[in-house]
């Protein structure tokens, strides 16, 4: 690990200990709120900007495919909507600008769409604002950022979140005698240099009525993991469409069904590590649980889609006819890689259907293209 690597984690490691010293043990979102978000030690504010896909490689660097019908998807939903003059076009954890790009570049082929787009990346580490800078500064359309979604401009929308839902902190909680009991940090018992899960008080009637019920009953041992986050950004998204209409799409990993099992992961370097491990300098992530989602959804208002596999959604799109035509302008070569990228992004065996979605409307609008409504 080099000193740039080790003088974030140190610090986050430091302040961690600090507070379990202070305060006791800390929930699994409180060390993850720390390890990602940290303004100044933060993994998102610390990363490197040039290579801010190093860790971890998404679908819209797979391939320009991705963002391209994401694009056209935006681009028929802005339609549905009646074609507003000015509408926004907002992304929330937009990496390195690559997906925005694509999806700008497609939605050329809708007659007025560059006319009326306002483009707004929601994005808080100064770092990948540099790179989303570079990447779009050709756009032919304005580009704003914000900190935070509610400060977005207000207006007709179209909101897209790739790998964004599993970045959010969760919190985990273990079947311990009968009893839910949230799995905390805490200090190591044979170093306190080092950190360690443990148990925690058990979760009072309000959390566990977050746990699916067909889940409660479980045996001992089992852990399951609830997303505070999900239910924040589905309520500012419903927010939102009441005062103005919409669409959303998230696209993440995750499983359809509620499920038990710790899926809690750190990487580095494309490597898994312990998430425990240096805290601030790996990617912290958690599988989205997209039927609590899509319910989440329903209950704040919203019309919801989904889920869908992103292989079965992209198929739908046309991933194979445009794969077909970019391949009339390439070499032998270049259609062997166009053939590779369309392969890993839908096919099973790899993230066509560990890669699911969910989509959202305001009431009144027409269906999200593509996508079958979600029914309980």
């Amino acid at each position: 690990m080099s000193d740039d690597d080790f003088r974030p984690a140190q610090m986050i490691s430091e302040r961690l200990i600090e507070r379990i010293r202070s305060e006791g043990s800390l929930s699994v979102a409180a060390y993850m709120a720390e390890a990602l978000f940290h303004p100044m030690a933060g993994f998102y504010a610390t990363k490197d900007p040039l290579g801010a896909a190093n860790d971890f490689i998404t679908a819209p660097e797979i391939s320009q495919m991705f963002g391209e019908l994401l694009g056209l998807w935006a681009a028929e939903c802005w339609m549905q909507m009646g074609a507003p003059s000015r509408f926004e076009l907002i992304e929330l954890g937009p990496g390195t600008g690559r997906m925005m790009s694509d999806m700008l570049r497609a939605g050329r082929a809708a007659p007025g769409f560059l006319d009326a787009v306002h483009v707004t990346l929601v994005e808080a580490s100064p770092a990948l604002k540099m790179v989303q800078g570079q990447t779009l500064a050709n756009a032919q359309v304005p580009i704003h950022w914000a900190k935070a979604f509610e400060k977005a401009p207000s207006g007709p929308a179209v909101v897209i979140g790739n790998e964004f839902l599993d970045c959010l902190p969760i919190r985990q909680a273990i079947r311990h005698q009968g009893q839910w009991r949230e799995r905390v940090v805490t200090l190591h018992p044979e170093d306190e240099d080092r950190f360690g899960f443990g148990l925690g008080p058990v979760l009072s009637e309000a959390d566990v009525g977050y746990i699916a019920p067909a889940l409660r009953q479980a045996e001992d041992g089992a852990l399951v993991e609830l997303r505070p986050g999900d239910q924040q950004q589905m309520e500012q998204l419903a927010g939102r469409f009441k005062r103005d209409p919409g669409y959303a799409l998230f696209v993440d990993y995750g499983s359809s069904q509620p499920e038990t099992g710790d899926t809690l992961q750190a990487i580095r370097a494309h490597q898994k590590v312990d998430p425990l491990d240096m805290p601030g300098t790996a990617d912290l992530t958690a599988w989205v649980d997209f039927d609590r989602l899509l319910r989440l959804g329903l209950d704040a208002g919203l019309t919801a889609y989904g889920p869908m596999t992103q292989g079965a959604f992209l198929t739908e799109l046309g991933i194979e006819q445009r794969a077909a035509v970019l391949a009339k302008s390439v070499d032998a070569a270049g259609q062997a890689r166009l053939k590779r990228q369309m392969h890993r992004l839908v096919s099973p065996e790899d993230m066509g259907a560990l890669f699911k979605l969910a989509a959202f409307s305001s009431h009144g609008l027409p269906p999200a293209p593509g996508i079958a409504p979600f029914t309980r």
